[in-house]
């Protein structure tokens, strides 16, 4: 690793094997905690290349232990997480809109690093346990349309870096590795990204994947579709800037959004919204997210079709019922 190191203080970039060979040894526990931190620095102070996620993606996939879901199509809805806004829950209540639509989705998901409450952290919160078992896995799909996938379960690099990025406390590459690596393989991805260079880079990355994708960018700093403002919406298929009134009616604050100051909060948060008690802006962002991601699965004739398909979710239970046959 001191190699390596050094390498990197020197402005140099890794290639795709190097980076992919580095993320294989931390796997392995070769470097101590100390190197780790030291590298995960370096992109703290100059950006990622698309070879270097490249091979962190690469090692990721082939270490990771493989969900199968049988040939049934699933999705995910995720963030890269390290926006630094604090929002609730949003992809993650989105996952249950969708599931209570009767689309299969395979949510993957990890603790919070730079944020009070990651997914894994809420649905933790909400009473989930946490499996890796395949066929319990295809139960709760069969039986809810959902299932979760804490990443440190499927990838041996997530759990030996996880205390270090806590105590970072900061947003990582790892952040952006998330999405990416989804051990189920998702034929459908919607994926919210907190900068327009991370767009680029997914969009490059997600190409490559034969995978239907949709990456969103709030343009005031939001990895979802916040509607505090337009959002940048790149698709398989060309880019374009939707507004707030397109994509969720009207415009809302970001106070409205916030996610709490406790874990505690945020799962309140989360089970009010699918109770159907949630404010008139938190219920419409997480409905805009939703109906993106149906319309990312190709299914349906246009956004305005997914949105009162996502409405009809949550309005009539079916959401809410979603969470109560995973989560104890």
């Amino acid at each position: 690793m001191k190699k390596i190191l050094q390498y990197l203080f020197e402005h140099k970039t890794l290639s795709v094997e190097q980076a992919k060979e580095v993320l294989v040894n931390i796997s392995k526990g070769l470097y101590n905690e100390s190197e780790i931190a030291s590298f995960v620095t370096v992109y703290l102070m100059r950006s990622i290349t698309i070879a270097e996620l490249q091979g962190f993606r690469d090692a990721l996939l082939e270490l990771c232990v493989r969900v199968d879901f049988k040939g049934q199509e699933v999705m995910d809805i995720v963030g890269t997480g390290g926006d630094g806004k604090n929002t609730f829950n949003i992809s993650t209540l989105s996952c249950f809109i969708v599931a209570g639509t009767g689309n299969k989705v395979a949510k993957h998901g990890n603790y919070g690093a730079s944020s009070i409450s990651g997914s894994s952290n809420v649905m933790e919160q909400l009473g989930y346990k946490f499996k890796s078992d395949n066929d319990t896995l295809n139960r709760e799909l069969d039986e809810a349309n959902i299932c979760f996938l804490h990443a440190p379960l499927f990838h041996p690099a997530l759990k030996a870096v996880g205390p270090i990025r806590k105590n970072l406390g900061v947003r990582t590459f790892f952040n952006m590795l998330g999405p990416m690596v989804n051990p189920a393989f998702p034929k459908h991805q919607l994926v919210g990204v907190y900068n327009l260079e991370m767009a680029r880079i997914y969009n490059y990355l997600l190409q490559q994947a034969h995978a239907n994708f949709t990456i969103i960018h709030s343009l005031d700093g939001y990895d979802e579709i916040s509607l505090t403002g337009d959002t940048k919406v790149i698709t398989n298929n060309g880019e374009k800037i939707m507004s707030a009134e397109m994509l969720g009616k009207r415009t809302v604050h970001a106070a409205d959004i916030y996610g709490g100051d406790t874990l505690e909060e945020a799962a309140n948060i989360f089970k009010a919204i699918l109770k159907g008690e949630g404010s008139w802006s938190q219920n419409a962002v997480v409905l805009a997210n939703a109906a993106m991601a149906l319309q990312c699965t190709g299914k349906y004739n246009s956004y305005e079709d997914c949105y009162q398909l996502a409405v009809e979710s949550l309005e009539s239970g079916k959401a809410l019922e979603v969470l109560k046959k995973i989560a104890a």
